[in-house]
């Protein structure tokens, strides 16, 4: 997968790389884990009988010898197909389970897959081979993939073993779904789980990194206290990177504390979060006493304690000291890659301190420092703020010439600083790269593109790339979408706007309400009445009255006359009353039309009820027109409005 780019045609298209073959599609919605392609044929075992857990019945006992020799002939069978279907039916389930951990530690995924697959279709399978298939397996079994392989899970007494359920949870936080991990727990809880102590630790790991998470770790460790579980180091390890995660300071040193007071002993990584936290709070004296603590209880202070009192300094904008710390780091041997000096780097540009932040970066490169190319996209992004793109540039073609491997930060910021200059063929160049790389575009690939082409007047493009970016489940900003609407429909590409009107009205936040009457007047400009329709009808609070009115007299003049009465009927319920001209419009639409007599006789026997009647010239031209849709009809219709004409005064003809 890429980010290949055809300048005027598609601008991104996606796809995701692997180590391993990539899965199939599976037909008719019957989807396993994985569908590898040049994987081993399927394996059938009917013949032989299994018990109910699933372990073969042999007639003859395998000795454990046998057994042994069998697992190993299976791990270095260069066809592991024909090694199982030859050795498969002599193990028992825990052999199996041998066999799926070899694999699985020597991260030979497709192998772990195939053995996994195998068991399955073998019903030789049980609580440890799904924990251990899935922990292996990582991030390469997807989130989707492991919802539906716990859901396809039969036996209940597996399906809700802690083990297991702990397992599935860990995947999905590990692929950035902890969202997903809360409502996959409440669930599991729901038909029968009986959480542990990790089934809690591993939750409480996935609150660090979403929205409320702090709060939601609260309620968890509430809910633990509640089921009579005790907090142990772990659990109290995952809610102080919480606490550092949401900046809250003094929580994390009062649950420290507590974690103290309870005989729990903190270790480097307790320390480490701490530390976190009183980076947040940009409080370095808290934080020094610490490193003092640590040294008083013995534990030895390693990379990521230094780094991480480095961030404290940096963020506290307490540069000499940063520097200092710096030195020492590298005296000790933990600044031979580029993560403290971009620190420091990054810190001292966003603070203003370019040309110290340069030096940094300097003196980096002269001592040949390991980069992978943050320290570049740091400086690059510096001086596009500072707008010295000329800097910027070439700081992005030295990479480019150095480096042939590229990540989505320093893309980015090379991307970021050719659109600044306008180099259209070097952005081009950039978005070959990312093709080349198999790098995915991120939300700000994006953004960074579409505010490109809307500076370069290629609003199609940008449309092309918000659409792009809308698929992969990225949200736009609403300015920039704004700017977009109203762009595309100054140029005539009114359904294009209107579309990325609807990729903000779907996505689950509040837009502004001057964003539903610009959308309408473009809507109104291009004729797309019936879109316009559904813009009013379901916004007319947030629409103003000439607004409506302009809507109301191009759909009368020009939209779909079966719509006709509708519109009436929304333009009176958004408190907006209708004048003599818009009646005067819609009856003359339907006498050009007799053949919809019917909605006209609906409109007439609708009036009076809402207090509206015709005047005497509408009256006038309807009976001059009677034939068209039967005397006795019209002559009933219009006998209703008279008799309510008499009992209420007639609105002006330009009543509000």
């Amino acid at each position: 997968m890429g980010a290949c780019s055809v300048f005027g045609k598609s601008i991104v298209a996606l796809s995701s790389p692997s180590s391993f073959p990539t899965p199939e599609p599976a037909s008719n919605g019957n989807r396993r884990i994985h569908k590898f392609r040049s994987v081993a044929t399927k394996i059938t075992t009917n013949s032989i009988p299994c018990t109910k857990l699933g372990e073969f019945q042999n007639d003859y006992p395998i000795s454990r010898s046998n057994r042994q020799s069998a697992i190993l002939q299976i791990q270095e069978s260069p066809d592991l197909a024909s090694a199982l279907a030859r050795h498969g039916e002599t193990l028992k389930v825990q052999d199996m389970n041998v066999i799926l951990r070899y694999f699985g530690k020597l991260n030979r995924l497709r192998e772990l897959y195939q053995v996994f697959d195998w068991m399955q279709q073998n019903q030789m399978i049980n609580v440890a081979s799904y924990s251990s298939y899935v922990k292996f397996m990582g991030k390469s079994l997807s989130s989707v993939e492991a919802v539906e392989m716990y859901i396809s899970i039969k036996d209940i007494s597996t399906k809700f073993n802690v083990s297991v359920c702990n397992a599935f949870l860990s995947s999905l936080i590990k692929n950035g779904k902890s969202e997903s991990s809360l409502k996959l727990f409440t669930q599991m809880k729901r038909d029968g789980l009986v959480p542990d102590v990790v089934t809690y630790s591993t939750l409480l790991a996935g609150c660090a990194k979403v929205k409320d998470g702090y709060y939601k770790a609260l309620e968890l460790v509430q809910e633990l206290m509640s089921n009579g579980l005790q907090m142990d180091s772990v659990t109290y390890g995952s809610l102080l990177s919480v606490c550092a995660s949401h900046k809250e300071c003094n929580e994390a040193a009062k649950y420290f504390q507590k974690m103290k007071d309870e005989g729990h002993s903190p270790n480097v990584y307790h320390y480490s979060s701490l530390l976190n936290a009183y980076s947040a709070d940009r409080n370095y004296e808290k934080a020094e006493a610490l490193i003092e603590e640590m040294r008083s209880a013995g534990l030895v202070l390693n990379k990521v304690i230094y780094t991480t009192l480095l961030k404290v300094y940096v963020k506290g904008g307490f540069f000499e000291k940063s520097k200092e710390l710096l030195k020492e780091l590298e005296a000790l041997g933990y600044a031979k890659d580029e993560m403290p000096f971009c620190l420091l780097m990054d810190g001292l540009a966003k603070s203003g301190h370019l040309l110290e932040a340069k030096s940094v970066f300097d003196e980096m490169m002269e001592k040949q420092v390991k980069t992978d190319g943050y320290s570049y996209s740091i400086m690059i992004s510096a001086f596009c703020r500072s707008g010295l793109l000329e800097d910027a540039k070439k700081l992005a073609s030295e990479f480019e010439e150095k480096y042939e491997k590229y990540d989505i930060v320093i893309l980015n910021a090379m991307l970021s600083a050719y659109c600044r200059a306008g180099e259209m063929e070097n952005v081009m160049n950039m978005m070959k790269k990312m093709d080349d790389s198999a790098t995915s575009p991120d939300w700000n690939t994006f953004n960074i593109l579409i505010r490109y082409f809307c500076k370069e007047k290629l609003y199609l493009l940008a449309y092309r790339t918000m659409e792009d970016m809308h698929k992969k489940g990225h949200q736009p900003e609403e300015g920039l979408c704004s700017s977009l609407i109203y762009h595309l429909g100054k140029t005539g590409a009114h359904s294009e706007a209107f579309s990325v009107y609807n990729m903000l009205r779907y996505s689950k936040r509040t837009i502004s309400k001057a964003l539903h009457e610009n959308i309408l007047l473009v809507l109104i400009a291009g004729r797309l009445l019936k879109d316009a329709y559904v813009v009013v009808k379901d916004n007319a609070g947030f629409i103003s009255r000439p607004s409506i009115k302009k809507f109301a007299v191009n759909f009368l003049r020009y939209g779909n006359v079966n719509l006709i009465n509708d519109v009436m009927k929304a333009v009176h319920s958004s408190g907006h009353k209708i004048d003599q001209e818009l009646f005067d419009m819609a009856i003359s639409r339907y006498i050009a039309k007799p053949e919809k007599k019917e909605l006209l006789l609906r409109l007439l026997k609708w009036m009076p009820g809402q207090g509206y009647v015709i005047d005497s010239s509408t009256r006038n031209l309807i009976l001059k027109n009677s034939h068209l849709f039967g005397h006795q009809l019209i002559a009933e219709s219009l006998s209703k409005q008279l008799v309510m004409s008499k009992k209420v005064k007639p609105h002006k003809e330009n009543a509000r």
